[in-house]
C-alpha cells in the first residue's frame, strides 16, 4: 500500500514536471543550413534599391533554427551596378540580431567593408530596399589557426554567441530572442 502511494506521488510529480517543461518554449538550436535550404532563401538576384543584382551562390552561407528562420548571406556581383564599391554582400536575417554594437531587426540588408587597420575592417550595413545606412561595426582579424579565408561564412550560435567570417576577419553576433 505504501509503495502504491509513493508510486502515485512520483507519477504525479513527473506528469506535473512534464507539463511545466512543455509550457516553456524551447530555445532555438541553430545549425548550418544545407545548400537546398539556402537556395530557398538566397535570391538569384538580390533586390537592392531599384536594381536586382546577381548573387554568386557558391559563396552563400547561412544558419537555420530548424523552425523556418534563417540568417544567411551571399556575395553580390556588383560590377556595372550603382552598388559597385559600396556594397559587396547581400544579408538577410529572419531573427533580430545584435552584430557587434549594432541592432539589426529581422529583414534584408546589404553590406560593404573598408580596411580600418591591419587588424580590422569597418563593415557598413544598409537596408537593401532603400540603401539607407543602418550602422557600422568593426570586424577583427581572426587569430584562430586553420580557419582559412572565406568570402563569407556564417557560423551557428553556440551558447548565444556566433560569428560571421568575411575574408580573414570575424564579426561577432548574437541572436536577440
Amino acid at each position: 500500500m505504501r509503495n502504491a502511494k509513493l508510486s502515485a506521488a512520483v507519477a504525479a510529480l513527473l506528469l506535473a514536471a512534464a507539463g511545466l517543461a512543455s509550457a516553456v518554449p524551447a530555445r532555438a538550436r541553430w545549425r548550418t543550413a544545407t545548400p537546398d535550404e539556402l537556395r530557398r532563401v538566397i535570391p538569384a538576384r538580390a533586390p537592392v534599391i531599384k536594381e536586382n543584382i546577381e548573387t554568386e551562390f557558391r559563396t552563400a552561407s547561412g544558419v537555420t533554427d530548424g523552425r523556418g528562420r534563417f540568417i544567411a548571406g551571399v556575395v553580390m556581383i556588383t560590377a556595372g551596378y550603382s552598388a559597385e564599391g559600396k556594397y559587396s554582400h547581400f544579408f538577410l536575417t529572419q531573427a533580430p540580431l545584435r552584430v557587434g554594437e549594432l541592432e539589426l531587426p529581422a529583414g534584408q540588408y546589404v553590406f560593404g567593408y573598408t580596411r580600418a587597420s591591419d587588424d580590422s575592417i569597418r563593415v557598413s550595413f544598409y537596408r537593401a530596399a532603400t540603401g539607407d545606412p543602418v550602422g557600422d561595426v568593426e570586424a577583427r582579424r581572426s587569430t584562430r589557426k586553420g580557419t582559412g579565408v572565406r568570402s563569407l561564412l556564417i557560423n551557428p550560435p553556440a551558447g548565444g554567441r556566433a560569428n560571421i567570417q568575411i575574408g580573414r576577419f570575424l564579426l561577432e553576433y548574437r541572436v536577440a530572442e
